[in-house]
């Protein structure tokens, strides 16, 4: 239930929500996306990733006193600070979209999640597989499901509330794969990185379990008719949108190489690319292949593995350039290729101390600007924890990196 109180609350913010809608400026902003992620010449794109900063947008704006209508606020608060005050290229749409559900549950386990306070962002996975030979039985077919009465459901409630104003719509979403990460929710990152040296006849099989999994999980959505295109504001992971004119636009018998998909494996950064070769890529590329478009990559610095493998990605559109990679010579491999360089700042300037150091920021996106010549460039910024509340310091930020890449970037 939703007092009248923040329902009137929640009605406001769907006007404006709806007004940011069908401003002229979202129009222009769709294009432009479609045009980048298509390598077609545009200006690079600019995007900061707001839930990770969300409470010094949210709490002192929250006004909802119910949980329930508290999650409805909060995505409408940040959705209208992006667009109002920092301005960067965060689409709004005249409805409120509303993702799917389903589950996929890895090689049968429930992952457990340690936590000193509900709402802390830090935590903490409790391990359940401590050695890969003892505890290998553990180990089985992996479990999903998909619940559309569950999201029918979801969006009739949303409805309810401000359907006339800003109706909720079911929309697609890429599909997310990242199959390390997912072991390493079951066990240590020691054990993951040592399974590989001492059981690596038992490693390959859980990979090949884990990926035979996803294949089936994708051949389940298909049969089920669960798939929704991703061509437009749809999310592809990693703070991106799904634009696109080559994918499928309409519902109705999709396959998943109708969809744009996300894979990274961050946690094998510190393997040797012989290592990443044997017992990683080939089961990426498997999940890969079956995609439409592929987004790959978070923070791990994929130059280390590009040459032999992540340049053999067929699908491939975008591609994750994190503070730690080397923006240099990824940006050469990728100079007139049909590869967005997806880059990724360090979090520091916005993240900590307390004024911007404008000078410093300044140099570092222009490190960017100097190595992306031929290239698409779009570039987001994520993993911001806290502003200390100064939210003209992201508009500021947002300003310098637009100045610096219409300046130079041509």
């Amino acid at each position: 239930m939703v007092s009248d109180k923040d329902r009137a609350i929640l009605r406001e913010l769907a006007q404006q929500m709806r007004e940011q809608a069908e401003t002229p400026r979202m129009d222009e902003l769709k294009k432009l996306w479609l045009a980048n992620n298509c390598c077609r010449g545009a200006r690079p794109m600019v995007t900061i990733e707001t839930w990770t900063f969300g409470d010094d947008i949210v709490l002192p704006r929250r006004r909802c006193e119910g949980e329930y209508a508290r999650g409805l606020e909060n995505y409408m608060l940040q959705k209208l600070a992006s667009a109002r005050d920092f301005k960067d290229d965060t689409i709004i749409e005249p409805y409120y979209p509303v993702r799917p559900c389903w589950d996929f549950k890895p090689l049968g386990l429930d992952v457990r999640v340690e936590k000193f306070k509900p709402d802390d962002v830090g935590h903490h996975f409790i391990e359940q597989i401590n050695d890969l030979e003892a505890d290998f039985g553990l180990l089985k077919e992996s479990s999903f499901s998909a619940r559309p009465d569950e999201t029918r459901e979801a969006a009739g409630q949303i409805n309810e509330i401000f359907g006339d104003i800003l109706p909720a719509r079911v929309t697609g979403s890429g599909l997310y794969v990242v199959l390390t990460q997912n072991l390493v929710h079951l066990m240590s990152m020691t054990t993951l990185l040592m399974s590989m040296y001492d059981y690596p006849e038992l490693f390959l099989r859980m990979m090949q379990m884990l990926t035979d999994d996803y294949l089936r999980f994708f051949r389940f959505l298909e049969a089920g008719d669960h798939l929704l295109p991703t061509t437009g504001s749809d999310g592809v992971g990693q703070g991106t949108y799904a634009y696109n004119d080559e994918l499928p636009t309409v519902a109705g018998g999709l396959k998943t190489r109708d969809l744009w998909g996300f894979c990274d494996s961050q946690e094998t950064l510190g393997v040797s690319p012989a290592m990443f070769g044997e017992f990683i890529f080939p089961f990426y590329q498997r999940i890969a292949n079956e995609y439409g478009l592929l987004s790959y990559g978070c923070c791990e610095p994929v130059h280390t593995f590009w040459e032999d493998y992540l340049s053999k990605l067929t699908k491939l559109r975008k591609i994750s350039i994190s503070p730690w990679c080397d923006e240099r010579f990824m940006g050469e491999r990728l100079a007139g290729k049909k590869i967005v360089y997806h880059r990724k700042p360090s979090p520091n300037f916005l993240g900590l101390g307390g004024a911007l150091d404008e000078d410093a920021v300044t140099a570092h996106i222009r490190t960017t600007v100097e190595s992306v010549k031929g290239c698409a460039l779009e570039i987001t910024q994520r993993d911001v924890y806290t502003v200390g509340g100064d939210l003209g310091k992201v508009a500021r930020y947002v300003e310098i990196i637009r100045r610096e890449t219409e300046n130079c970037y041509r």
